[in-house]
């Protein structure tokens, strides 16, 4: 069968199994729709947990950005892994013992304040259309390429899938449909990958291929990129051009807004027990671990083929997988001086006189995973996977995200503020309108992205992380922060940090280079700065103004101890 034929049958067939259990397992309550009936096993949780987490930036974006970044890209690798750590161990018990059902819920209770759980409402939904527009980024590509249909309606298509399970299921679908997409994500992900370092490197194990032997040149893999990369004029692979003080802020951004994600921290409430939250936290790892370690070596191989296949080639050779790309606009050739050659070339490069050669071949970074099966020419069966691999990726944490948006506004926008009589029919109804409206705004941020999959997610971090991390961790750990600090310090933290990112990324573009930052810091990485910001004017703030409440205090010290919780259950106003 083709390449076409082979991703129908693939992705009609996932499809059709996340369908089945959405309809399998839709919820019948407010509980189960938040947060699953709290009767998730720790297994299906941590599967579900990383298949939430491994979005379409980390299936499609990542190692695309690592391929042409070399190592400038491994701070997206540093940053999301390091951040699911901190989350996990520093953060998750303790949340859990709090019982709330969501990070609004547990600004609201914890700062004694209707402000308080508004602004962080805000925040939620701010940070959520953010992270979902790379997802709905990430469903367009794919279907723009290998379903051949323009990228708009690709996206129409992953916006009904999602809105189906979403708000038919709630979170008790979302996580069983997502224990499928993890097993479809991780599979399509790992097979070609085991392909490509069997044919470079004679290993079958990426991970290790990655520092193996190339079997075409006899020296070791990273050595011989790194030789392409200087005869074509770009810096060596494994060297990078960031300055420090920018890798250090991009992967603290990354750390701590994984801490602050809201669409995560909501897992941990799924778990019966926290016991059981602890558990599901080590399955997530593992499940994480076999993508992630995976990611660089697919990179090196990725960056390896394509050298090797356009470079100083004929554009009226190219193979087929070249026109195909090429005809959904993400990969461009302009033959500057007529020789019909593609010159994919850095701007270091120089002909035999010594004057500069011109680079003719624009790539869009984030079809390199896609691209990659077909251009070390693996079977079309595997082409589809990936294909599939991708949908399920991206279409899981935009579900996931969408029932944060959904929660925001039905759970405590209205149950816990401004319509506090609501039934239960009525809580459940207004949270499946809001995930409907939800879905149309994020296909619309999908069909017009802000930048890569992995860009527009790192913004998204930087946000959670200038807004939710302080709140939450000096709500955990701090008896004297108050409502007027958390309030003051999240609105600070926020407004700096998207008024710096909205400013380079779309009203000064031009000037979005390190010669203009603040400190040297990009806006991947300006979240820090934020993070930074708050804290500082959290605690500052709650020194000059009046002490939380006894009864505040007392459930600080109830929660710093992760043990003898229950169920999830809501807080009486």
């Amino acid at each position: 069968m083709t390449v076409q034929a082979w991703t129908f049958v693939l992705v009609g067939l996932s499809f059709a199994l996340y369908i089945g259990v959405a309809i399998a397992t839709r919820a019948n309550s407010t509980k189960e729709f938040y947060v699953a009936g709290s009767g998730v096993s720790p297994l299906a949780n941590g599967m579900a947990t990383a298949a939430d987490w491994m979005s379409a930036a980390s299936f499609i974006s990542m190692a695309g950005l690592i391929a042409f970044r070399g190592y400038d890209g491994s701070v997206y690798l540093m940053g999301w892994t390091g951040g699911y750590v901190l989350l996990a161990l520093l953060l998750a018990p303790y949340l859990r013992k709090f019982g709330a059902y969501t990070v609004p819920d547990f600004v609201g209770d914890r700062y004694y304040s209707q402000t308080a759980r508004i602004v962080a409402v805000v925040c939620a939904i701010f940070v959520s259309f953010t992270y979902v527009a790379g997802q709905m980024r990430g469903v367009g590509i794919v279907f723009g390429r290998f379903l051949e249909v323009p990228v708009e309606i690709g996206v129409v298509i992953g916006m009904g899938i999602v809105f189906f399970y979403a708000v038919l299921g709630g979170m008790k679908g979302i996580t069983y449909t997502q224990v499928a997409q993890y097993c479809v994500l991780i599979f399509a992900y790992l097979v070609p990958a085991i392909f490509l370092s069997l044919m470079i490197t004679g290993n079958p194990i990426p991970q290790l291929g990655l520092g193996g032997v190339d079997l075409e040149s006899g020296t070791f893999l990273l050595d011989r990129l790194n030789g392409l990369h200087e005869e074509l004029g770009f810096a060596a692979y494994t060297s990078g051009t960031k300055s420090t003080i920018d890798v250090f802020f991009i992967t603290a951004a990354l750390m701590v807004g994984t801490a602050g994600l809201p669409h995560v921290i909501i897992r941990f409430y799924t778990v019966p027990k926290v016991r059981d939250a602890r558990i599901s936290v080590g399955w997530a790892l593992m499940f994480i671990a076999l993508l992630y370690t995976a990611a660089p070596a697919v990179a090196v191989f990725a960056r390896t083929n394509l050298l090797n296949t356009v470079s100083e080639q004929p554009y009226a050779e190219m193979p087929e997988w070249f026109t195909k790309w090429e005809s959904t606009g993400l990969i461009s050739f302009e033959d500057h001086n007529g020789d019909g050659l593609i010159q994919f070339v850095g701007p270091d490069a120089r002909d035999a006189t010594g004057a500069s050669i011109a680079n003719e071949l624009t790539i869009d970074q984030d079809i390199m995973v896609l691209a990659n099966p077909e251009i070390a020419g693996l079977p079309n069966w595997v082409i589809g996977l990936v294909a599939a691999g991708g949908l399920a990726a991206a279409l899981s944490t935009a579900a996931g995200l969408l029932l944060v948006v959904s929660s925001a506004v039905s759970h405590d926008l209205l149950k816990r503020g401004f319509k506090q009589d609501i039934s239960e029919r009525g809580e459940l109804i207004a949270a499946r309108v809001s995930a409907g409206v939800a879905v149309v705004i994020a296909g619309y941020l999908g069909i017009n992205p802000p930048g890569f999959v992995a860009e527009v997610v790192a913004f998204a971090f930087g946000l959670a992380a200038a807004s939710f991390f302080p709140a939450i961790i000096l709500g955990i750990f701090s008896k004297r922060m108050n409502r007027e600090g958390a309030v003051l310090g999240m609105i600070s933290g926020i407004t700096l940090t998207a008024g710096y990112i909205v400013y380079f990324k779309f009203i000064n573009p031009a000037a979005n280079t390190a010669e203009y930052w603040w400190f040297g810091i990009s806006p991947e990485g300006i979240g820090t700065l934020g993070m930074l910001v708050n804290l500082a004017v959290a605690v500052t703030v709650s020194r000059f103004t009046p002490p939380p409440p006894k009864e505040i205090v007392q459930m600080v010290e109830m929660i710093r101890v992760p043990r003898g919780a229950g169920e999830a259950h809501e807080i009486s106003a």
